[in-house]
């Protein structure tokens, strides 16, 4: 019996992970490297920016600085949540924590932004990896829960300790001195828009990383991961530790541009709105996040501008906010379950599939698993539907030239 050439082959050659085809032309071709990749992006979204900030007034930087600050929040939230499967409520208090320790820094230090920053990173990461350690073992509502229960204990913890932390008033922060002639709002939106692009090409790297594809594997199925020789409670405590290091590098951002960090700056509603705007989005997307921060930024306020046009109580307009979040989630889950990006993406193949009259791409679990089904690969089995189906099909007149 001959057997027929595997078409493994082809497959790959015409599927790539990311769902675009190699031969495809019309598409810009950027380094195959992921590195180099992300470099390339993250130098072309800074010429943007420049020039958008360099467009804008004072507050409108301040708001586009505010973006970037929660870019990096989401940025690891989606980390976690759509690249690795954990649900966490808790990211609200994750970011409080950033903004107390770079607050804390500046009332009893003197050190570096960049130092006073980092440290901030790494206080959230150990707590993230003290967290992450117990939530690693659960899942589900008791993920959910144990994350919610941290982001309703550190708003009592500040108030408890408030020799410390400043009780309601909370401590103050100085933003950074601007250089020369340099408008402050507008520095502060390049220092916080910077370090959102430098994080967007860590966490593009460390996705497109082995540790990437252990975060996939574990969230599509640990079991199967496990079997495969994966470490899954290490897994997950890394995914939710970076993801918290995130979270904390973006509260100390932010509270730069608050200029006071207390516990009204960070309530619960943020943990929600946060989960709320990663999944507006996109979940699983770097670009998403992007998304995600516009609302998180421009919602309130046009739910601010609403409610005094409308005449609304204040009881009504203290809520209106979370009231847009939740009716915005509500249309994109049924609207556009991959979020924003998911289907601006879609969109683009269409518009690229049309334009070039070719099909666009299949998903490539589903095309690959088509595949193994109807052909013989080598490491494959058929089923026994299937083999079955095919001896049922042959004449007695076959069967026998055969032998």
């Amino acid at each position: 019996m001959t057997r027929a050439p595997s078409p493994v082959p082809v497959a790959e050659s015409a599927i790539r992970p990311d769902g675009d085809r190699r031969d495809g032309g019309h598409l810009l071709r950027l380094p195959e490297q992921p590195l180099l990749r992300h470099l390339v992006l993250m130098v072309f979204g800074a010429g943007l920016l420049y020039l958008l900030t360099q467009s804008l007034s004072a507050y409108n930087n301040f708001q586009v600085g505010e973006i970037g600050a929660f870019a990096i929040a989401l940025a690891g939230l989606s980390v976690l949540t759509g690249q690795n499967g954990q649900i966490s409520l808790g990211h609200g208090a994750l970011m409080a924590i950033g903004a107390y320790t770079v607050a804390l820094l500046m009332v009893h230090t003197h050190l570096n932004l960049v130092v006073e920053l980092a440290i901030a990173t790494l206080v959230t990461t150990a707590v993230g990896v003290v967290v992450g350690v117990p939530a690693a073992r659960l899942g589900g509502a008791y993920l959910a829960g144990v994350t919610l229960l941290l982001a309703l204990t550190v708003p009592l913890l500040a108030a408890q300790y408030g020799s410390i932390f400043g009780g309601e008033q909370g401590l103050t922060t100085t933003p950074p001195s601007a250089p020369g002639t340099i408008n402050p709002e507008r520095w502060l939106a390049w220092i916080q828009l910077a370090a959102a692009l430098v994080v967007m090409v860590l966490l593009g790297n460390l996705v497109r990383s082995r540790f990437g594809r252990a975060f996939r594997a574990v969230r599509d199925d640990d079991v199967a991961a496990s079997l495969a020789g994966i470490h899954v409670t290490r897994t997950k405590v890394l995914a939710f530790s970076v993801s918290a290091g995130c979270a904390g590098l973006g509260g100390a951002l932010l509270v730069l541009s608050t200029g006071v960090v207390n516990t009204g700056e960070f309530p619960l509603t943020l943990s929600i709105e946060l989960l709320a705007g990663m999944v507006i989005g996109g979940a699983g997307t770097l670009v998403g996040a992007w998304w995600g921060a516009i609302a998180l930024v421009y919602v309130p306020q046009w739910s601010t501008s609403l409610s005094s046009r409308l005449s609304l109580g204040t009881t009504v307009a203290a809520y209106l906010a979370d009231a847009l979040f939740g009716a915005a989630l509500i249309v994109v889950i049924l609207a556009a379950p991959s979020g924003i990006q998911g289907s601006l993406r879609r969109l683009a193949h269409g518009i690229a599939a049309a334009t070039t009259g070719r099909a666009s791409p299949p998903n490539p679990p589903a095309a690959l698993a088509r595949l193994l089904r109807s052909a013989d690969v080598p490491g494959g089995t058929r089923s026994s539907s299937d083999a079955s189906t095919r001896s049922r099909d042959r004449s007695p007149d076959q069967v026998a030239t055969k032998e």
